[in-house]
């Protein structure tokens, strides 16, 4: 057939045609109106983490950061991103179940269904700033648009987007307190050797003193054993820290080997001091024979006790951070109870399907007056 006559056949018997679409948009405009179910979304937005503090190689010697922020290595859009994954875990869909309960919501007879439900409803996503945006649909039983199911649903929605910021934070604080757990733990440890180490080099000192009636040493010795404990216990801090990187970052890592190459770089600078490298200073190996053993016993003193005071004050910056209550997860816009329904879309829909039933319509009466005309 050509156009003018599909064209023909169409308006002769647009009436029809007209009528069964009609009757058809009114049919799905009443089902869509009382009883398809309503969904319901609200939106949470994220704020990315903030970096405004150092995690540079030099932070713990300078007392600017704690030693587990070095174990993820991640900043920025990267840690939007490990968020977002934490989001989408089933450990986060367990916590907003099991916190609104949402298994008899959802009609599961286990929590892995629950889970599995909550966290096909969620769509979360991270911009290229890195905020983060979650949102989950909440669908009402049918026939419930014009009761109070309609409402719960709508206050559901934001609950649950709102507890998964909830369950990210708590997830997020577990994580960063296990961290400082091990970190404290481990500087426990070593406090306990280098305490042991600083008493008998006191003791040590004490009595050569006393034998030999040795008070002080030169002012040119004394500035290199400052420089040699200064140098000394940055090798011993850093060598901590690779110690707690071990357990956490692969020998290839980045952070790993820089790490190990500034430790090399400050032995090297120790060995020179040693050796008589220094033009300023004087070395150890030119103190004359009784001084040397004095200025050797006042810089194991003097290195003891510097590596216990940092390993001190790391060790209560630790203590805080596994005992600290604060939210890690700063919310820029809260989940609010939406006005309006996400779906359906009465006018959109109806008008669509009433599109779909007119053409449905013109086919079958182009083919039907095609048939007739074989016969004929």
């Amino acid at each position: 057939m050509t156009f003018h006559e599909i064209l023909n056949t169409v308006l002769f018997h647009r009436v029809k045609i007209l009528a069964v679409t009609g009757l058809s948009m009114i049919f799905l405009f009443v089902i869509l109106l009382f009883a398809y179910p309503i969904t319901y979304n609200s939106m949470v937005t994220v704020l990315p983490p903030d970096n405004s503090s150092q995690n540079g190689l030099g932070s713990l010697l300078a007392g600017g950061a704690d030693l587990s922020s070095m174990f993820t290595g991640k900043t920025g859009s990267a840690t939007s991103q490990l968020f977002l994954e934490i989001l989408k875990s089933r450990t986060a869909g367990e916590y907003v179940v099991k916190k609104l309960n949402l298994a008899s919501y959802y009609g599961s007879r286990s929590l892995e269904d629950a889970v599995d439900k909550v966290l096909k409803s969620m769509d979360a996503e991270v911009t290229k700033e890195g905020i983060i945006k979650l949102s989950v649909d909440v669908s009402t039983p049918m026939f419930s648009r014009f009761n109070a199911k309609s409402d719960s649903a709508r206050v559901l929605s934001a609950r649950i987007s709102n507890t998964f910021v909830e369950a990210l934070d708590y997830l997020n604080r577990e994580k960063m307190m296990s961290k400082a757990k091990r970190s404290r733990i481990y500087l426990e440890e070593q406090i306990k050797v280098t305490k042991n180490e600083l008493d008998s080099s006191e003791i040590r000192l004490m009595q050569f003193q006393k034998e030999n009636k040795a008070i002080s040493l030169p002012e040119q010795v004394k500035a290199s054993i400052d420089n040699a404990a200064k140098l000394k216990s940055e090798i011993v801090a850093n060598e901590i820290q690779l110690g707690l990187l071990s357990t956490n970052l692969r020998e290839d890592n980045e952070i790993y080997i820089a790490l190990k190459t500034k430790i090399n770089e400050l032995k090297s600078q120790y060995d020179k001091l040693e050796n008589g490298n220094q033009d300023y200073l004087l070395s150890f190996k030119d103190v004359p024979s009784f001084g040397l053993k004095l200025a050797a016993l006042m810089r194991d003193q003097k290195i003891n006790n510097e590596v216990y005071l940092l390993l001190q004050q790391q060790y209560y910056k630790e203590k805080i951070q596994e005992n600290r209550d604060l939210p890690t997860i700063e919310v820029l816009d809260k989940a609010i109870e939406p006005e309006k329904p996400k779906g359906p879309r009465l006018l959109f829909a109806t008008a669509t399907g009433g599109v779909f039933v007119f053409l449905v319509m013109c086919m079958a009466f182009v083919i039907s007056d095609k048939r007739e005309l074989k016969v004929k």
